[in-house]
């Protein structure tokens, strides 16, 4: 971690994880004011996790990845994609001299090149397997599995709390249970007749 630096914030109850991409209709002025900064001038945003149970005050750095859609009257759909995590320090109701919020935030410097162990990397081969997904990277990092589990927040903030040992033994847990509700969903199908 870095010393603290002031970003744009949007506060929202979802937590991306690094490399997660994600969607956001914005609609509010405030927002539709930083969506422009953020286009007009490549700025990163955070996405603080706005929520009781994220006593670490922790949020996703996003950087503007497209514009989907543009209404008539200046709401937008748009994608972001999480570039890193941070701590928050301080919030500010206004962000310099914008309408949208502001924070005093340490980034976490999250490391995407860290491999995973050979016994995570094939249990995961063996899952996408069972999904009939083709691995469409060589490489695999802790954060892109846990993006293709689909964590729901409460566990994103139990993973990305623990240390790199953990995460894994966390992920791994996961894995497991995600491959055994697939594979009793695909034996129920032979139960189960249509008429």
């Amino acid at each position: 971690m870095t010393g603290l630096i002031r970003i744009p914030i949007f506060p929202l109850t979802i937590f991306p994880l690094p490399g997660e991409m994600v969607p956001l209709h914005i609609f509010e002025p405030r927002y539709r004011q930083l969506l422009e900064d953020a286009e007009k001038k490549d700025i990163s945003f955070g996405i603080f996790y706005n929520h009781t149970t994220n006593e670490g005050k922790l949020g996703s750095l996003v950087k503007l990845e497209s514009i989907i859609k543009r209404y008539p009257g200046g709401e937008s759909d748009i994608i972001v994609k999480c570039v890193d995590l941070f701590s928050m320090n301080v919030m500010q109701r206004t962000f310099k001299d914008k309408l949208y919020p502001g924070g005093d935030v340490e980034m976490w410097n999250v490391d995407m090149t860290t491999p995973v162990s050979r016994k995570l990397s094939t249990e995961f081969d063996s899952y996408l397997k069972l999904l009939t997904i083709s691995k469409h990277e060589e490489f695999t990092s802790l954060y892109s599995i846990a993006n293709e589990l689909n964590l729901d927040n409460p566990d994103r903030l139990k993973f990305v709390q623990s240390d790199e040992e953990k995460k894994e033994s966390f992920l791994l847990s996961r894995l497991r249970y995600q491959t055994h509700l697939v594979m009793e969903a695909e034996r129920s199908k032979d139960v189960f007749h249509l008429n």
